[in-house]
């Protein structure tokens, strides 16, 4: 087994740390949601933790961790017999993003349930996770139906799984952590709420601290044993105050003046229900044990705001994450004062004082500064910057959005086969069963009546005598389902002079966020082209990342001429790419533009060859028509039957469905 990277090695991240340590000493807190660019310590310093919780009981030979004081009555491996137990570790439990359902919750034996009655379980990760870790890398990624599962046993403290009237349950108590970085997607609101804790990480810009980080990484990699050792009398403190800290825990008083300053910061940043209120008192009961005190002093309340409200402020993808500190300290003082508190708290001015000075329990060398643990340095801006823009003749600055507004569906006709969502129908493995097929592998759904009609005409040649159906693997059927799947929605914008108006430009702006954030809610992937001047960008290649989407949309400068061709063959080749590295996700083509084509020999000639390639492949597509004024050219109208799409105004976006706009365009160009 290989050493991790001492917790208290960690550089830095002062935030990041505590909020792992308040969850060590309370797990009712209810986690942690690490948010971040890439090479910041999320990683290490989450599993770093595990090495610092401390040991837990368990019942010998219980492979669902059931606790020798309460075991659990419903425990498939139970009833146990008091008495037999066994001290281990707290395990940290890895949930791949691209795990399959049963290795989550578990597999049960189909087939030896139907034909011999036994519940033959083998448990999955949850069952691991009980009593421990339960730690999602790129948590922003996972499939919406695991995520879905972990909702059900973050908030029943359970797991289940059923098969066709077969059913296992085991307790699933964990602390659930996530890192992600931003740039690649948001998280669903109801997965992000389940978070009880929430930190955001950067690489420290200041060179001494990253030498440090350089510093202790490289001496760990040349000899991880060594370098732990060195790190062990800091990382036994810390282990220790986390077990001082559990104990001091239920003695922590929490007054009525500290809960009416949580419940007026919560209505005064105005969160959704009544969960932030609850992990606001548990964050700051914790904040208080770690401290070493048995009461709550208003510190600790706005220690535990800064952790426990920011991602629950969101109210879409465009909304950056954070607090305002001064309304912040303005709520406080206002309800400060009662219990025996003023708005200081008449505490220390740090919350979180380690053993020998440091925060977070880690002691600092006296002249080695703080960094950000294993961090690399971040890329640089061409990466995944801007890119610069074509054309700068009559160039005018950016214009604002509108302010965005409720879409129709976008959907693409037909039955794919891509990754889960909820934008167009598929072929998936959750969602209404439409027939049975024979499983191709492991069986996941059964389908019983379609497995006891294969199996049905073999029962005398089986010798069948009692009641029981016989049944052998080549009569299992897998259910075939249908759902949605996500598709990839490429924005095509027209960025030229003919759209500069101000007013028009931002009605373009708003309507191209409302589009989306309905991705964002769909999950979906999401693409930019722009063109103006004489060529077309790609502003943003295909990502899950729709706030990246945005903050390159809001800063899109207009002016030029209107190289139409130009774009939809850069769109063309942006899908060709796209479909060599996912070929199953289909693509929804939005052209905003009024249609004019300019620059360069038979513009609007070169513009129809390009849209009939759309036309061939049969992608679906939209053109919204953004002409405006008494006296309309109709020239959207003409590009959306190249592109064998349709053409929508942007009241019709916001008004009509364009979801069965596209499937008529398709079908009647079907029947042409």
């Amino acid at each position: 087994m290989s050493t991790p990277f001492p917790f208290t090695a960690v550089v830095g991240q002062d935030d990041l740390r505590l909020a792992l340590l308040l969850n060590a000493v309370s797990p009712a807190v209810g986690g942690v949601l690490v948010r971040g660019e890439k090479g910041t310590a999320k990683s290490t310093a989450v599993r770093a933790l595990s090495a610092l919780l401390p040991q837990v009981d368990v019942v010998s030979g219980c492979r669902f961790s059931c606790d020798p004081d309460s075991p659990d009555p419903g425990c498939p491996d139970g009833p146990h017999e008091p008495g037999a137990f066994a001290s281990r570790p707290a395990r940290m439990v890895e949930l791949p993003v691209g795990a399959s359902e049963d290795r989550l919750v578990g597999a049960l034996d189909i087939e030896r349930a139907l034909a011999e009655g036994v519940k033959a379980f083998e448990p999955g990760l949850l069952a691991d996770a009980h009593r421990g870790i339960l730690y999602v890398d790129e948590v922003n990624l996972l499939h919406d139906h695991l995520v879905d599962l972990l909702l059900d046993a973050a908030a029943m403290g359970a797991s289940y799984v059923e098969r066709e009237g077969v059913s296992v349950r085991h307790a699933a108590r964990f602390l659930l952590v996530g890192t992600m970085n931003p740039e690649e997607g948001e998280l669903r609101p109801q997965l992000l709420d389940r978070f009880g804790l929430t930190v955001e990480v950067a690489a420290s810009r200041e060179p001494d601290q990253r030498v440090e980080v350089v510093r202790r990484r490289l001496a760990y990699d040349d000899d991880p044993a060594g370098f732990a050792a060195r790190w062990a009398d800091e990382e036994a403190a810390v282990r220790a105050r986390i077990v001082a800290a559990r104990e001091l825990l239920p003695s922590v008083r929490l007054g009525d003046g500290a809960l009416r300053q949580i419940a007026a910061t919560c209505a005064a940043f105005e969160v959704d229900g009544m969960r932030a209120d609850i992990v606001m008192a548990r964050t700051a009961t914790a904040l208080a044990a770690w401290a070493g005190r048995t009461e709550v002093l208003a510190e600790d309340v706005r220690q535990a705001a800064l952790l426990a409200l920011p991602h629950r402020r969101r109210r879409n993808p465009f909304d950056a994450p954070g607090l305002d500190e001064d309304k912040l300290d303005e709520t406080l003082e206002e309800f400060g004062g009662s219990d025996g508190q003023d708005g200081d708290g008449g505490g220390d001015d740090d919350p979180d004082p380690g053993p020998d000075g440091g925060p977070g329990g880690q002691p600092e060398p006296d002249d080695a500064p703080r960094g950000d643990g294993d961090a690399a340095a971040r890329p640089e801006a061409g990466e995944g910057g801007e890119p610069q823009p074509s054309g700068g003749a009559g160039e005018q600055s950016p214009a604002r959005a509108a302010e965005p507004f409720r879409t129709r569906v976008l959907s693409v006709p037909g039955l794919g086969e891509g990754a889960a969502g909820r934008r167009s129908r598929a072929r998936t493995e959750h969602g209404r069963t439409i027939g049975a097929r024979r499983p191709r592998g492991a069986l996941t759904k059964l389908h019983l009546a379609a497995t006891v009609q294969a199996a049905a005409p073999h029962q005398r040649a089986r010798g069948r005598s009692g009641p029981g159906l016989v049944v052998r693997r080549d009569d299992l059927r897998q259910a075939s389902r249908e759902g949605r799947e996500g598709n990839l929605v490429l924005f095509v914008v027209d960025a030229s002079g003919s759209m500069a108006a101000r007013q028009r430009m931002g009605a373009v702006k708003g309507a191209v966020l409302s589009l989306l954030l309905d991705a964002y809610q769909r999950r979906d992937k999401v693409g930019l082209v722009t063109f103006r001047g004489s060529a077309a960008d790609v502003a943003l290649p295909p990502t899950s990342s729709v706030d990246a989407a945005a903050v390159r949309l809001e800063s899109l400068p207009t002016g030029g001429r209107t190289p139409l061709a130009a774009g939809l063959l850069k769109a063309h080749e942006v899908l060709r790419v796209e479909r060599l590295r996912d070929p199953a996700r289909r693509a929804l083509v939005v052209v905003v533009t009024d249609g004019r084509a300019t620059g360069g020999p038979e513009p609007v000639a070169l513009a129809g060859r390009a849209a009939r390639l759309f036309a061939a492949e049969g992608t679906a597509s939209v053109v919204v028509d953004c002409e405006s004024g008494p006296v309309r050219l109709g020239l959207a109208g003409r590009l959306a039957d190249e592109l064998g799409g349709t053409a929508v105004t942007l009241d019709e976006l916001r008004a009509d469905s364009i979801a069965s706009l596209v499937k008529d365009v398709q079908g009647s160009r079907r029947a042409a």
